[in-house]
């Protein structure tokens, strides 16, 4: 995944620009990077964050960055941001989303001539690199921002920032938010809008699906005007999105205590005590135990001083036993304990299985699992949430795969995707017991949508149901 904010000012915008971007820590794991622009031109630095936190590598950056306006982000993937060079004059650029035609955009560039890439250590393009090449084949930066926002296969919302100030873009169909602060010295821009509240900003504005504006110190305006179909990543708010946070006008924290809610009006079973996979769970878990009238516990606490996020070996082994040393259990709450356990959402399954045999270990009697969300049954098309090569690693679509017999069609896995369905009802069983769970039941997608407060035909619900 990952998140950006910029800052135009009239006093230096660095103080603001990096409390602003440390503040989008939750939504990367590898890369970090500022780039300020000011009498001095340009001035950038990027860090690797894998083994720690944004603010650590950036400290001393502080210290000597100055300048008026200032783009930053945190990346899961590429480093950036990128200072480029063209007709239209030098500029920084940072991205978020994903470009699922990479070679399609990259051929057609290699096809008009001229062009070329500086290849990664990984041995792929850098995606905003591309980006920023895509808008060099245009006359000026508004028809070459208009042009990558419309041949992107995925999403992508991005900063770019000159000496004319910092334009600021939103996907073509919002699939992630772009929000505008304002406070007496000028502008900010930001993914999240918890983001830069203690920085003295209030809210601006919200740019529309496919919005374009340029901010400065003085003012903030618009240059390409909203579209009216929006498509808004759904798991902004079941996972990803900051407890603190709101998207289209709907707050983090009370979308997951509205689907706890409604989970625990579906459901029979009458555990001692409700509980949330921290961090992401919890909200959900409150909501669920003040609608059952039974009581929130925690008897796991996330253990977090010198465990950051970004702290996540790239084996697979390694990631679920760091995940699991973070993860401590209170005895005293699990010993004896019938547990109603809510989690965000169930991928692969390895953790909450893991975490439900700790639970066991530690005495507890029952184990019932509620995902805060319904199966997952494709990869993101859209955004880069997870490393998964396949969809297979998904449990939901290796559970259908052995109950179908290897033949799984697009019309079966509709079929899986009714809660209503025989086939649904067997999945989820299936998916029970492989994990070991005393009892499963899923979120389901209606009810889930119906918390966000917004018309579904303006959500994506690709990862559940296949629906462009």
């Amino acid at each position: 995944m990952g998140g950006f904010f910029g800052v135009a000012s009239s006093e230096d915008c660095v103080f603001d620009l990096f409390f602003g971007v440390d503040y989008h820590s939750h939504l990367g794991t590898r890369r970090g990077g500022m780039t300020v622009y000011g009498k001095n031109g340009f001035n950038r630095a990027i860090h690797n964050i894998e083994n720690a936190p944004f603010r650590t590598k950036f400290d001393k950056e502080v210290e000597h960055m100055s300048g008026w306006y200032g783009i930053g982000c945190i990346s899961d993937y590429e480093a950036q941001p990128l200072i480029i060079r063209s007709h239209h004059g030098t500029y920084a650029i940072t991205t978020v989303g994903k470009i699922n035609n990479m070679d399609g955009l990259q051929q057609m560039l290699f096809d008009q001539g001229h062009v070329h890439f500086q290849e990664m250590s990984t041995g792929e393009i850098n995606a905003t690199e591309l980006i920023a090449a895509l808008i060099n084949t245009k006359a000026n930066l508004i028809e070459g921002i208009r042009f990558v926002q419309e041949v992107v296969d995925g999403s992508l919302s991005l900063l770019l920032v000159n000496q004319a100030g910092i334009y600021a873009a939103r996907d073509r169909l919002g699939r992630t938010p772009v929000v505008v602060g304002k406070k007496e010295e000028g502008f900010c821009v930001s993914f999240e809008n918890f983001a830069y509240k203690n920085l003295g900003y209030s809210d601006y504005k919200e740019l529309g699906p496919g919005e374009i504006v340029v901010l400065t110190e003085k003012n903030c305006i618009t240059l390409a005007q909203p579209g009216k179909d929006m498509k808004i990543c759904t798991f902004l708010w079941v996972y990803y999105g900051y407890p603190a946070s709101s998207y289209e006008g709907t707050s983090v924290e009370q979308m997951r205590y509205n689907c706890g809610a409604k989970m625990a009006q579906r459901d029979h079973v009458k555990p001692d005590i409700v509980a949330g996979v921290p961090d992401s769970g919890t909200a959900h878990a409150v909501g669920y135990a003040n609608e059952a009238g039974i009581p929130f516990s925690r008897p796991f606490i996330k253990y977090t001083p010198t465990w950051p996020r970004s702290f996540m070996p790239t084996m697979q082994s390694k990631r679920n036993l760091i995940a699991k040393m973070k993860m401590l259990a209170v005895d005293d709450l699990i010993k004896d304990k019938s547990i109603l356990l809510i989690d965000d959402s169930i991928v692969r399954g390895t953790q909450l299985r893991e975490t439900t045999e700790y639970l066991y270990e530690s005495g507890a009697k029952e184990v019932h699992i509620r995902p805060a969300c319904p199966p997952l049954l494709y990869g993101c098309k859209y955004l880069n949430f997870s490393r998964s090569s396949s969809e297979m690693d998904l449990i939901a679509r290796r559970v259908i795969e052995r109950l179908e017999n290897g033949q799984v069609t697009e019309e079966i896995l509709q079929e899986y995707a009714d809660p209503e369905s025989e086939k649904y009802e067997k999945m989820v069983e299936e998916i029970g017991k492989e994990l070991k769970f005393t009892s499963l039941r899923f979120n389901r997608l209606d009810d889930m949508l119906e918390a966000t407060g917004l018309e579904p035909c303006k959500l994506c619900t690709y990862c559940w149901n296949g629906k462009e």
